[in-house]
């Protein structure tokens, strides 16, 4: 996908793919007692075999250098790429409190959609919200994610060719 294609492309965002949200609640509970943070990213639809325009949250982006404690998590935004398929964040509250902090609001506007994960970490335990801090529906959608190994397995001939889309 071009730079053109990608500033025009449906961005409404579908879903989380079920093993991205499984894979970010495991994710919190190893974190924890420190908050667990990271950037969502998401796949076209259509690339996941569904027939529908619009993103599935496919990813969470871990950024070095986030440094965590109990109350809070701090992304050294030097770090954070550029991206056109960064979509919002997800982050824990070791607490258990599932609703955005005044801090939490600060971050939010870089994406549409952030999620919260409050202890103890169960399927139940999230929240999403919009970019002014409102819960917002976020459905857990059952799509088959490529082979990470997939996923390290490209050529110039494929870097070359997704550059020309």
């Amino acid at each position: 996908m071009g730079l053109f294609d990608a500033l025009f492309r449906s961005s409404e965002i579908l879903g989380i793919a079920e093993e991205t949200l499984e894979f970010a609640l495991e994710s919190s509970e190893a974190s924890h007692p420190n908050e667990y943070m990271g950037f969502l990213r998401g796949t076209e639809a259509d690339r996941l075999g569904l027939d529908r325009d619009g993103l599935v949250i496919t990813d969470v982006l871990v950024v070095p250098g986030t440094e965590s404690n109990s109350v809070s998590a701090t992304v050294r935004t030097s770090q954070i790429p550029n991206d056109v398929k960064a979509l919002g964040s997800i982050h824990s509250h070791p607490n258990g409190v599932i609703s955005p902090s005044s801090a939490d609001l600060e971050t939010f506007g870089r994406g549409s959609v952030h999620v919260i994960i409050g202890a103890p970490y169960r399927r139940s335990d999230w929240q999403a919200f919009d970019s002014q801090g409102e819960p917002t529906q976020l459905n857990v959608i059952d799509v088959d994610l490529p082979d990470t190994e997939d996923f390290f397995d490209f050529t110039q001939a494929d870097i070359d060719d997704e550059l020309r889309r």
